[in-house]
């Protein structure tokens, strides 16, 4: 698999790749509550909650980092034909992965600033991408 770094990826293809994974992720995150949430009843004011929202977090940085650090693609990636690799052009690695969790929540606390960073600079970095020292890459067939 060829990679092109000809042309940034932007803001658009960034944002149906997240829509396109929040619904795999939304059911996977749907099924990891079933699992936990509602036999154990918790709920906000429940004095497991904060270990629930952590085991939330971790699944979906398990899942996601999977698919960084195996192949760089998730499935939304998959089907827009874009890649993520590491700076170095190596395959990402699962400090990289957490670090780009992590940025990508703080892009979206800050209701999306983070992801119009890409605008900023000339490759089109969003907050993720510098914090994980990662980028996007199209990807030919």
């Amino acid at each position: 698999m060829n990679t092109s770094e000809t042309k940034p990826v932007g803001l658009l293809k960034r944002l149906l790749i997240m829509f396109y994974d929040a619904i795999l992720l939304l059911a996977l995150l749907f099924f990891a509550s079933v699992i936990i949430a509602v036999p154990f009843e918790i709920t906000r004011e429940h004095p497991l909650y904060l270990a629930y929202i952590f085991y939330i977090h971790l699944v979906a940085y398990l899942f996601l980092g999977w698919c960084w650090t195996h192949g760089g693609q998730t499935l939304g990636s998959k089907t827009w034909k874009i890649k993520l690799i590491s700076d170095t052009g190596n395959n990402v690695t699962w400090t990289q992965a957490l670090l780009r969790y992590i940025g990508s929540l703080l892009c979206w606390m800050t209701l999306g600033l983070g992801f119009l960073w890409c605008y900023t600079n000339k490759k089109r970095r969003a907050w993720n991408d510098m914090l994980s020292k990662t980028h996007l890459v199209k990807v030919s067939a």
